[in-house]
């Protein structure tokens, strides 16, 4: 099975910056990228059996990690489109 990539730098380039800025001064969008990152780290591993697990437990984690992705694109968007103005 092919595993794909989730980094948010692969995934969203053209944000690098505003991903960066974020990181460096949103306490919460900092903890949802740690967060998404350990978790996709945990995803992997569950793919690759390094960690058991059924494929329920797989799916949920899926699940969870699209759910902490929808939270941190909200926030980069929001900070995107707030600099877009004042530009």
């Amino acid at each position: 099975m092919t595993i794909e990539h989730h980094d948010f730098y692969l995934e969203f380039p053209e944000y690098k910056d505003d991903i960066h800025a974020l990181k460096t001064s949103n306490a919460h969008f900092r903890r949802l990228y740690d967060e998404y990152n350990d978790l996709t780290k945990h995803i992997v591993n569950m793919e690759n059996e390094i960690i058991p697990a059924s494929t329920i437990e797989e799916e949920k984690a899926k699940l969870q990690r699209v759910v902490l992705k929808d939270q941190w694109y909200k926030i980069l968007k929001k900070h995107v489109d707030a600099n877009s103005v004042k530009a």
